[in-house]
């Protein structure tokens, strides 16, 4: 195997797990922000304020995203089968 494919394979890797997980980052990001926002605004500091916005809308980005985020999964779990059936030739 040369250094060059065990390199693409890991920037390959690296660029699909960030792609996976971007959604439910960037809406985690958002909502904390925004809630912080509040938090200060209103000069309210419960725990559960920051916890269950966050836990519902990154359900609603799974709901939302989770066929496009399985499909991917999909497609790099073909593309490596397909290479690791390659090695053995």
């Amino acid at each position: 195997m040369e250094s060059s494919f065990v390199l693409y394979l890991g920037r390959h890797t690296l660029e699909t797990a960030l792609l996976v997980a971007a959604p439910i980052l960037i809406t985690c990001m958002i909502v904390g922000v925004v809630v912080t926002l509040l938090q200060a605004v209103t000069s309210i500091r419960d725990m559960t304020l920051t916890i269950v916005p966050k836990l519902l809308a990154v359900g609603v980005v799974m709901l939302v995203f989770g066929g496009w985020s399985l499909g991917i999964v999909l497609r790099f779990t073909n593309e490596i089968f397909g290479h690791v059936q390659n090695v053995g030739h």
